[in-house]
């Protein structure tokens, strides 16, 4: 399997476990937001393969207590779950980011016992989905799908909205709550322009703005916050 990146450690991105993130390429969005752009090939030059990321956690066993996989969408390799399997048999945790717009590859792992927290994007609304992941005529299905799966509490789980000015609004907010109600945690991240960004003059809310939209959405939610704020 080709790995795009490595994080050695990490304390954010697996609450509550000291972890190294690995960067898989290939995704089936077109986010114009999206800050890791350049892994949406998933043939661009590797950074390593599986048996030089399985050696490396072999030298961090009692160090490291988790592996997250985010990209890209890791959904889409097919030798995801093999690889995840020889990592859970050394004694790490597994967190997965995904688009959700594979349920059945995910549920196939968490059902599997190989996930352990799940982090999900929910774009935006259901209306202004295609709009915002660059995929006009969007069918949402899937992502329903992965919304409902998620919801019913079968591993840890969040939801989480990277919110950029043009794309985001209270009527978002609103309808995004309503569709996630119940959830048992939900993240609004604020976006941050850099290089990478394809699609460049996209802007972040303000703070005012943010704390706004978290007012809209937290009472739908168990447990909500601002990221990156």
């Amino acid at each position: 399997m080709k790995i795009h990146g490595l994080l050695k450690m990490t304390l954010l991105d697996f609450p509550g476990k000291v972890a190294c993130t690995v960067f898989l390429g290939g995704c089936d969005f077109r986010c114009p937001f999206c800050h890791n752009w350049e892994l949406l090939d998933p043939e661009a030059p590797a950074v390593m393969d599986e048996t030089e990321l399985l050696r490396f956690l072999d030298t961090r066993q009692g160090l490291l207590d988790g592996v997250v996989f985010t990209g890209g969408e890791p959904l889409l390799r097919r030798d995801l779950p093999e690889l995840i399997r020889t990592i859970k048999e050394k004694g790490f945790k597994v967190k997965l980011d995904t688009n959700g717009n594979h349920p059945d590859r995910l549920i196939e792992l968490v059902e599997a016992g190989l996930v352990d927290y799940v982090a999900m994007d929910i774009k935006n609304c259901q209306e202004r989905y295609g709009e915002t992941i660059g995929i006009p005529d969007f069918n949402v299905s899937k992502i329903n799908q992965s919304v409902e799966y998620l919801l019913k509490g079968k591993v840890g789980y969040e939801f989480r909205t990277t919110v950029v000015e043009q794309f985001h609004d209270e009527a978002s907010m609103e309808k995004i709550g309503k569709w996630i109600h119940g959830a048992d945690r939900y993240y609004l991240q604020g976006f941050v322009d850099r290089e990478t960004v394809p699609v460049r003059g996209l802007k972040a809310c303000s703070k005012e703005q943010m704390e706004a939209f978290l007012n809209i959405v937290s009472p739908c939610v168990k447990e909500s916050a601002l990221r990156g704020i």
